[in-house]
């Protein structure tokens, strides 16, 4: 047996015993109560929406100790210990943004706690904000002292995205497979895979080699299940190439975008990028700033190249331009689209959650769960929506994030003592 494959073996024993640690852990939070003791936190009045349990009508959310342990009709304001009045909002699973930008001060990264009145996220995946030069100090500085759950994928360039708006891999001396390998293999608590951006004005005369280096540092790491995610953005030569190397599992990103060298050419879907997605490749949306084309998206769904995780590529840069890459904002224009509510939801919950795959019950409302709660308005009415190449639709109803709850505590009031931190 190699190295690679014993360590493959034990990872994926180790990543099953602790799954089980936590779920009897989360079990046994509620083991030593009585049915009449208080809970740390009850969310009262609103309308509990969890397309994981189908489940959608007015409940009350009992929390204690940082689990979910009661979604029932109604939970006397009494039990509570803190109440938080949700009439008249949709309670959802926390959001779960696959593709964010989240190292403050790393080049395009924004503070994840500081976006959370705009975007209602609770857990957040760095989207290669940080490389192997870069990734220590990100976890220690950045995602130890983090509210909101950050994961990450970490760059293929050693230098992350430092440089931007430089090419990170104008210089393919920057791509250090060994390296990476090495860091993903040391990190799988935080880390999901390899990130890799493959524009042009990225890559320059490197064409595919820097996608080539990111696949073998996902397979050299040795992690069951690493993931490469692909950006994608008037690609260097032939796409199709670029969608035939990508595994399932790996991550396509700016799957919709109008940047050039699209995955819809003349109205069509290509082959590849069809083939890509039932072969298991997972397209995310990465809308940012320059990501999102409804021109490249409507004929796409209609299609059947619909996304498997709608995200937002939020940023230093995209969070100031006018199609408001906020994930919520994001999740509305697929409700614009003639998406379901409940699959907007999954897509922006359940099923980023089952990407990252490393934490029990996340994403989801069931009793044991993370108590990671986003309350959101449906507000009705005419609404503009503008994507990244100033293409505008109507729409007739949009999501807007009201209160967000992670591990039992509210962003906001009402402060509980003592307040856990982070």
């Amino acid at each position: 047996m190699d190295d690679v494959t014993r360590r493959a073996m034990l990872w994926g024993a180790g990543a099953s015993v602790a799954a089980t640690g936590l779920i009897q852990e989360a079990a046994a939070r509620t083991a030593a109560f009585g049915p009449d003791d208080p809970y740390d936190l009850v969310v009262r009045g609103g309308e509990v929406l969890d397309p994981s349990q189908n489940l959608r009508g007015r409940r009350d959310i009992g929390i204690r100790n940082a689990a979910i342990v009661a979604v029932e009709p109604e939970i006397p304001a009494a039990r509570g210990t803190q109440v938080l009045d949700a009439t008249g909002q949709l309670v959802l699973p926390g959001l779960v943004d696959f593709h964010a930008h989240v190292l403050p001060g790393g080049g395009i990264g924004l503070s994840g706690d500081e976006l959370v009145p705009y975007t209602g996220t609770t857990t957040y995946v760095s989207a290669g904000d940080a490389g192997a030069g870069s990734f220590s100090a990100f976890k220690h500085f950045g995602i130890a002292q983090s509210r909101t759950r950050i994961l990450a994928f970490l760059h293929i360039s050693s230098i992350g995205l430092s440089g931007f708006p430089i090419g990170e891999m104008l210089n393919i001396d920057h791509a250090r497979v060994d390296a990476a390998a090495k860091m993903l293999a040391e990190n799988p608590d935080v880390l999901l895979g390899i990130k890799v951006r493959e524009s042009l004005d990225v890559v320059g005369s490197n064409g595919l080699e820097p996608l080539k280096r990111a696949i073998a540092a996902a397979e050299r790491s040795g992690v069951e299940g690493a993931r490469v995610m692909c950006h994608i953005g008037n690609a260097p030569g032939n796409l199709s190439e670029l969608l035939d190397l990508l595994r399932p599992g790996d991550v396509l990103t700016h799957a919709y975008s109008g940047a050039g060298n699209n995955t819809v050419v003349n109205g069509k879907v290509l082959d590849a990028a069809m083939a890509a997605k039932k072969r298991g490749v997972l397209i995310d949306v990465g809308h940012g700033g320059g990501s999102f084309d409804f021109t490249v998206c409507e004929p796409a769904l209609q299609q059947g190249f619909a996304p498997d995780i709608i995200s937002s590529d939020i940023h230093a840069v995209s969070v100031n331009t006018p199609g408001k890459p906020f994930l919520p904002w994001v999740m509305s224009k697929f409700l614009g689209l003639g998406m379901p509510l409940e699959q907007v939801v999954t897509l922006a919950t359940a099923a980023p959650a089952k990407a990252i795959g490393k934490v029990p019950k996340l994403g989801t409302l069931q009793i044991g769960a993370p108590a990671d709660l986003s309350l959101v308005e449906i507000v009705e009415g005419p609404v503009d929506f503008v994507d990244t190449r100033q293409n505008q639709r109507k729409g007739q109803r949009y999501i807007k994030p009201m209160q967000t709850v992670k591990a039992g505590r509210p962003f906001g009031r009402p402060y509980p003592q003592p307040f856990a931190w982070p």
